[in-house]
């Protein structure tokens, strides 16, 4: 059974950083370097100074990062609220063109163990990253970002207290992010509703969206922390608890983008000879308008296993001829994965074409937006670009269900919960 409670938040103190807009920052993990160094000159005070810390000659990173969180708490920069709450969070936000609002609420969410599995994660995790973020946890001593936590809602948890209770009173916190999306936050702190909000989540099976290395991490912490206090634990302790963000699988208002693919060959790729290569596997067809090829990428996501593939300004596209052939290609893995568009093109395009080593794609590089691929693209003539549809909501739960995980960067969910809304202290004051 999962457990949520409220908590006393440590939030920003509005009457010494005035707008929170100049604080607050993504999560750690999609802040480009370029960006990073951009929110460490939009104010001395800015998330991004705990959140990424740079050594400096009296010490290092993450000792860092400490010291500023706990100059912030003395200096009310940082202040901890006075009563539990959880935070209703509202994310107005456009996508294509399309106004949407997701709603959600952040609170704790107890930690799983290896006998009962509090939530189900559907990626793999990287140890470097999370080696990272565990030293950072262990000197802050806090949880700084909330995971990201779908969930089915059958109970309409989040709509009722939407209608009910959020109309009534204003916003705490209300900023307009730099892609124009629209945070409000309210504070919920009445004793009735807290305890509505907890029974009602304790049945609900619960999915990590966003945020795996993050929970990971948390796990770990509490394992020391436990390993430490040992017969002293009781297992109340704040540590066993992280910062989650809860919302619902409602269509209307989530987004999941896809993640494309940037390769660096070590050599020139011969277009022709990937393209008759690929027509083993696919139906292959050349695309010479930009607009036209995206078009006809995204409308067969609906219905069919597509790729697309840029290079020299070429667009294609490459349509799976049969799903069976999964079976025998994909065979070390369960149905679920195989019909993954992200399975397909590392399984048939860079292992069987291209002959790659999955397990150290060369110089590969991430991203949801397509457009950025492509210039990098043109500029190299080393590098090619593939496009992926985004995966559906109902594929990452039968993944997590299996007890399986996706590829890395597999999925995008947009927008992200900001870094800095609220902190989740994991020591006394």
């Amino acid at each position: 059974m999962n457990k949520t409670k409220a908590f006393r938040a440590v939030v920003y103190n509005p009457e010494v950083v005035g707008s929170f807009k100049s604080v607050v920052c993504p999560p750690y993990d999609v802040i480009s370097p370029q960006a990073q160094e951009m929110f460490y000159e939009r104010s001395l005070h800015n998330f991004i100074h705990i959140l990424l810390a740079k050594d400096s000659s009296l010490d290092d990173k993450y000792r860092r990062a400490a010291t500023i969180f706990r100059g912030w708490l003395k200096d009310k920069v940082l202040i901890q609220d006075e009563q539990p709450a959880v935070y209703f969070y509202s994310q107005q936000y456009l996508v294509r063109g399309e106004k949407k609002t997701r709603l959600g609420f952040i609170s704790l969410l107890r930690l799983g163990d290896e006998k009962s599995a509090a939530v189900f994660g559907h990626e793999h995790t990287h140890n470097a990253a999370k080696l990272d973020r565990f030293k950072l946890m262990k000197q802050v001593k806090a949880n700084l970002s909330p995971i990201y936590i779908i969930f089915l809602d059958k109970k309409r948890i989040i709509q009722r207290i939407f209608q009910k209770y959020i109309p009534a009173q204003p916003a705490f916190i209300e900023l307009t992010d730099d892609e124009k999306t629209v945070h409000k936050l309210w504070r919920l702190n009445d004793p009735a509703l807290l305890k509505i909000i907890e029974s009602s989540m304790n049945n609900e099976n619960m999915f990590i969206a966003d945020g795996h290395h993050r929970y990971e991490v948390a796990c770990a912490y509490r394992d020391l922390m436990r390993e430490k206090l040992g017969a002293a634990f009781t297992a109340d302790e704040e540590f066993n608890y992280c910062l989650a963000y809860f919302t619902n699988t409602d269509y209307r208002g989530l987004s999941i983008l896809p993640i494309h693919r940037l390769l660096k060959l070590e050599e020139l790729l011969d277009i022709d000879g990937f393209i008759s290569r690929s027509k083993e596997y696919f139906d292959v067809d050349q695309v010479k308008d930009r607009t036209r090829f995206f078009f006809l990428l995204e409308k067969a996501g609906c219905s069919e296993h597509l790729i697309g593939f840029y290079k020299e300004k070429k667009y294609f596209l490459l349509r799976l001829k049969n799903v069976k052939m999964l079976d025998k290609l994909i065979s070390d893995k369960p149905k679920e994965y195989r019909f993954l568009d992200v399975a397909i093109l590392n399984y048939l395009v860079f292992k069987n074409i291209l002959k790659l080593d999955l397990d150290n794609l060369p110089g590969i590089k991430y991203s949801p937006d397509p457009f950025e691929l492509m210039k990098e693209a043109d500029a190299d003539p080393l590098k090619a670009a593939f496009f992926l549809n985004p995966v559906k909501i109902q594929q990452i739960i039968n993944i997590a269900l299996s007890g399986n995980k996706m590829p890395p960067k597999s999925t995008y969910f947009y927008p992200k919960v900001l870094s800095g809304l609220v902190i989740n202290r994991l020591e006394a004051e």
